[in-house]
């Protein structure tokens, strides 16, 4: 059954750990960026399936700030796998009604690629079918700081009152302020923990870990997952009477 903006029993927002690409090429004798580009690809299919499941958000862990730690070759070739997939996919996004934002810290990054996300950002804002955040040089340690030294400039400049500031107030410095929370997460591969991805944000979304690895997730495997997630009880700390 298709869902609709109107039935709430699934997930809005979806953040996935995609996990697994470079597992998936050795395990067939290939270097790890060639899983990198098999798992590129899923991405379209996984936000082309989001509509019809009643997902308005996804957002996908795309690089964090401590895979800088990988190899030189591989950290360059992640880096021109990016500035590719932003070319080629970024038509097709627009006319899929597709809104594209990105999180994370830019300063680091290579300025052809900053400059193609922004283009890309800029091309998609007036989209609204599917918004697709891609966290790229994102740790969530790292959002947290650089949104509390923002919030302490405020203090300082006299612009917010400290008295004023509570669990509301820092969510409007963090890099996803636009975003809802996400509801469901997502990491394949099979490991089973977070890597300081969406640490505030996810205080209350259910999480799912699978062992399939990110090349082989597929939009029916989506589906599966959406569907389980409105089968689970959400109280957010309260007891059901």
């Amino acid at each position: 059954m298709t869902a609709t903006d109107t039935d709430h029993s699934g997930p809005r927002h979806v953040a996935i750990i995609m996990d697994g690409n470079g597992r998936w090429a050795q395990r067939r004798g290939r270097p790890r960026l060639f899983g990198h580009h098999a798992g590129a690809k899923r991405v379209r299919e996984v936000v082309e399936a989001c509509p019809d499941l009643g997902v308005k958000y996804v957002t996908i862990f795309a690089f964090s700030t401590e895979n800088w730690k990988r190899t030189q070759v591989e950290v360059a070739g992640l880096m021109s796998l990016f500035r590719r997939y932003i070319s080629k996919e970024a038509r097709a996004l627009c006319d899929e009604g597709v809104r594209v934002r990105f999180i994370g810290d830019r300063v680091r990054l290579d300025g052809k690629l900053v400059l193609l996300m922004d283009e890309l950002e800029k091309m998609t804002a007036h989209n609204d079918r599917v918004h697709l955040t891609i966290a790229l040089n994102y740790g969530s340690r790292d959002e947290v700081a650089r949104a509390t030294k923002r919030l302490a400039q405020d203090v300082a400049a006299g612009r917010l009152d400290p008295d004023n500031v509570d669990e509301e107030t820092l969510p409007k410095y963090l890099d996803t302020c636009v975003l809802p929370d996400p509801d469901l997460v997502i990491r394949t591969s099979g490991e089973a923990r977070i890597s300081n991805f969406l640490l505030w944000q996810s205080a209350y979304a259910e999480y799912e870990f699978i062992e399939t690895l990110w090349p082989d997730f597929t939009a029916g495997e989506l589906a599966r997952l959406v569907k389980d997630y409105g089968k689970r009880e959400r109280r957010f700390g309260a007891v059901k009477v």
